[in-house]
């Protein structure tokens, strides 16, 4: 039985009710997992107070402004974690942006600030907050992270998030061998398009979820809820030997030539 019971898992990158990242902090919370909440924070705090309403059936007993572009906010989010919690269990990065205007059009026109910017947000924290947890996973933990097909194959428009998703396949696997005689997984899952907040910026995305819906397996493409089932799977000690893995939840997608 998946149970996540005394569990503590900090959740990263939910938006509003559509992120992926939302479906995900549910299922923990609903497997027994104690929640903590990272947010990215604005001037007018405006952020904060959406998340922190849309997240209170949670009862997260953690919450914290974390921007991974500010090296002193990310050191302070574990510490409030080691503070607060002592250890840490479980860490699931949803984070990736990249300019709208990078996501259509010509790859070769990326500009050098908006790569730069993709892989540092998408793929470079990854690693840096990998960083922080190892210490704090005292017992052994289960890091997971969302990636997408276009990390592997060419996805019309998914231009520099490509790069930025085969950057962080890659940085899995790395951490995987690096942190498993800590007893501390890291795999991804590839999530099937979902209309979210951060999808909404890549040109032509119901195109894209449409043609999923036409050619999948199922018939269909998946749900936060369901993302959020598998993650809770690979966070919980049913998924005790799976580690440097990518794992699609995409209706099946990901198997046709056509």
């Amino acid at each position: 039985m998946l149970n996540l019971a005394g569990k503590k898992a900090l959740v990263t990158g939910i938006a509003n009710n559509r992120s992926i990242a939302w479906g995900i902090a549910q299922q923990l919370h609903a497997a027994g997992a104690e929640i903590g909440i990272t947010y990215l924070p604005d001037d007018k705090g405006k952020a904060e107070r959406k998340i922190a309403e849309l997240t209170e059936p949670l009862s997260p007993s953690l919450f914290v402004p974390c921007n991974v572009q500010n090296d002193e906010q990310l050191e302070a989010t574990f510490q409030t974690v080691q503070d607060k919690w002592g250890s840490l269990d479980i860490l699931i990065h949803c984070l990736a942006f990249a300019g709208k205007e990078e996501l259509t059009g010509d790859f070769s026109k990326t500009s050098r600030a908006g790569f730069s910017q993709a892989l540092e947000i998408s793929t470079y924290s990854l690693s840096q907050m990998a960083s922080f947890a190892k210490p704090l996973m005292t017992n052994g933990g289960s890091i997971v992270t969302l990636t997408y097909l276009g990390g592997v194959r060419v996805v019309p428009n998914y231009n520099v998030m490509g790069i930025a998703k085969a950057g962080l396949e890659m940085t899995v696997r790395y951490l995987a061998a690096e942190l498993g005689k800590e007893n501390i997984r890291v795999n991804a899952i590839s999530a099937g398009p979902i209309r979210t907040l951060a999808s909404s910026a890549i040109g032509g995305i119901l195109d894209m979820i449409h043609h999923v819906e036409e050619v999948a397996p199922l018939g269909r493409t998946v749900t936060q809820t369901e993302v959020g089932n598998a993650t809770a799977f690979l966070c919980s000690d049913l998924a005790s030997g799976i580690t440097g893995q990518v794992l699609y939840v995409d209706a099946g997608y990901a198997i046709m030539g056509m």
